[in-house]
């Protein structure tokens, strides 16, 4: 059955490192590669959805962003790993730059940017959906699009792990890696 994976970056895809402006230095999480090339050879929508509230905070630019962006999809890239779409919201409503200073629906754990995603490919709600995280947003955000949802032990996950239980708001699956989960998605696919 086709579907798309939902995936954060920071954490998740590549090391987690507070408001990340040098190209330099993106550092891809051990085998998150090999985790993604399996999910394409499923035919898997890969996206890319991250919150960057660095920039409404004055932390990083967007230029700056975008050449984080390039260097991250070219990382994946020379390791056979091409992504459908990235989408990131630059928004916070306690930001320091004026014009990203705002309550947005695109930060997730909003819908907004995965809706946008889904529009652009015209997903039809028959397709199967996946959302992978290090953090609660993502796993909120994966429950509000109707999402099956992985949170992952990188980055932030072993702390929101714990958040996720005290809350009551829990992953259909916590597991170690990217490459882990990518895994659990393939065998979970097959079984629909």
């Amino acid at each position: 059955m086709p579907g798309i994976v939902f995936l954060d970056r920071d954490g998740t895809l590549i090391q987690e490192q507070d408001y990340l402006s040098d190209p330099d230095r993106v550092i891809l999480i051990p085998g998150a590669a090999e985790g993604l090339r399996l999910l394409a050879e499923q035919r898997l929508i890969l996206c890319v959805v991250s919150n960057q509230a660095g920039i409404a905070r004055g932390k990083i630019t967007e230029s700056q962003l975008e050449a984080v962006h390039d260097r991250f999809v070219s990382l994946f890239a020379e390791q056979g790993v091409t992504f459908d779409a990235i989408e990131y919201c630059p928004h916070h409503p306690e930001g320091s730059i004026d014009r990203y200073r705002q309550e947005c629906g695109c930060r997730k754990p909003a819908t907004g940017m995965a809706e946008r995603i889904l529009s652009r490919f015209s997903v039809p709600p028959s397709w199967s959906r996946w959302v992978v995280g290090d953090k609660m947003i993502d796993i909120e955000m994966g429950r509000r699009l109707g999402a099956r949802t992985v949170l992952v032990s990188t980055g932030y996950g072993v702390e929101e792990a714990e958040r996720c239980a005290t809350c009551g708001i829990l992953p259909n699956a916590y597991l170690s890696d990217i490459k882990e989960a990518a895994s659990w998605i393939v065998a979970e696919s097959v079984k629909k």
